[in-house]
């Protein structure tokens, strides 16, 4: 498949770029500072672009049978909720106006709820500093992607903790609940979380959703 990644220099999107491209097919990686994406490969094309813009975005995408979004503006941002919702309208504008049908979104685990109605986001226990951005990209969620119409979109949210690990293919699906294993810890892998991603991708099993992971 032709595949546009929105942030594959990152820590979530660089784990997906290389899952895509272990599994044969090609990515465009667009990305702000292509001089972070230091590998090659016969299958990968590295864009320079401002995804905040949504003609950059539209530019990119026509074409593709998909696109991945890992955006992230960086956890020690000062502005990164501003910039999370921004940016991610821009995105979501720009992809609707390419013509591209999927979008697949690496979403945060703090909408996820741990009770009956009771969202981690409001259980303190995410740090305060970090609460403004986790409820941007939960809005974006909750508001703008539950709002879209034409477009077939995921919001994949990770377990609690993700964190580097192994391949093992081998972990729980959820969908707004979080997954937690017997000792009651949401885990994943970045590596297995990459793998359920493109699993996604290739044979699509939710639409206009959101969908969890975990061991």
């Amino acid at each position: 498949m032709k595949i546009v990644l929105i942030g594959a220099s990152g820590f979530v999107g660089s784990a997906i770029l290389t899952e895509a491209l272990e599994r044969g097919h090609k990515v465009t990686a667009l990305v702000r500072h292509p001089e972070k994406i230091t590998r090659a490969h016969k299958n990968l094309i590295v864009k320079q672009g401002d995804v905040s813009l949504g003609e950059t975005v539209t530019g990119v995408c026509k074409g593709a049978d998909a696109v991945i979004s890992a955006y992230n503006p960086g956890w020690k941002n000062p502005d990164i909720a501003r910039e999370t919702t921004m940016v991610y309208r821009a995105i979501l504008e720009g992809v609707r106006k390419s013509g591209v049908k999927r979008l697949l979104v690496v979403g945060g685990a703090g909408s996820l709820f741990i009770s009956p109605g009771k969202r981690l986001m409001d259980a303190g226990i995410i740090p305060e500093s970090y609460l403004p951005a986790v409820k941007a990209l939960a809005d974006f969620y909750l508001i703008d992607l539950m709002e879209e119409k034409s477009i077939d979109w995921v919001f994949f949210s990770p377990a609690g903790i993700i964190e580097p690990g192994l391949r093992t293919g081998k972990f729980r699906l959820g969908k707004d609940d979080m997954v937690v294993n017997e000792k009651g810890e949401s885990k994943i892998s970045v590596q297995d979380y990459a793998v359920a991603m493109i699993d996604e991708l290739e044979k699509p099993a939710h639409h206009k959703e959101r969908f969890t992971i975990g061991y």
